[in-house]
């Protein structure tokens, strides 16, 4: 899964998720659940959202999400239309077949200056190739998969990315990048 943050409306962030809810990831304070420390950041970042830009694949697979992605709008670029929940069943749901740079702009106003997250490795490629990411955040995980798309495995040239921040946990390291323009 990927994650795009919006700072405001002309900042974009991305990142690298795996199927897992952020508790998983972060040590919690024992009472409430809440992750502490470093986790908290990370948990507050990730819940920063307004908007979700998810690849058709990843949306289909997710079942797009049961209509929306914890009460969030979805985005899913796509040059076919879309199957019968996504069309009737998921008003939350947008396909949107004019490119990414559209779906970008749609998923940014429907945040309404909130973060957006990318899902799927395939739109986070045409989001950083079409310019309209300005940082990733890639979270590691102890588990090797063994399947799925390659984070960066076609970009149209060489992306130079520098170190925002590190924010480690037992469960997962966050390392977010800005992009070199």
């Amino acid at each position: 899964m990927w994650h795009q943050t919006l700072n405001d409306p002309h900042d974009t962030r991305l990142s690298n998720t795996p199927n897992e809810t952020t508790s998983k990831w972060a040590d919690t304070d024992g009472e409430s659940g809440r992750p502490s420390g470093p986790a908290a950041q990370f948990q507050d970042e990730w819940n920063a959202a307004g908007a979700v830009l998810a690849g058709r694949r990843t949306a289909e697979l997710m079942d797009h999400w049961g209509g929306d992605h914890g009460g969030l709008p979805i985005f899913v670029p796509s040059h076919r239309p879309p199957g019968p929940a996504a069309r009737w069943g998921y008003p939350l749901v947008t396909y949107v077949t004019d490119g990414i740079e559209s779906a970008m702009a749609q998923a940014k106003a429907a945040a309404g200056g909130k973060d957006v997250q990318v899902r799927g490795a395939y739109t986070a490629q045409r989001a950083l190739e079409a310019g309209v990411l300005d940082e990733v955040q890639i979270h590691q995980i102890p588990v090797l998969l063994g399947r799925g798309h390659r984070l960066f495995d076609v970009l149209p040239s060489e992306i130079e990315l520098e170190i925002v921040r590190v924010i480690d946990t037992p469960q997962a390291t966050h390392i977010r990048y800005r992009v070199r323009r």
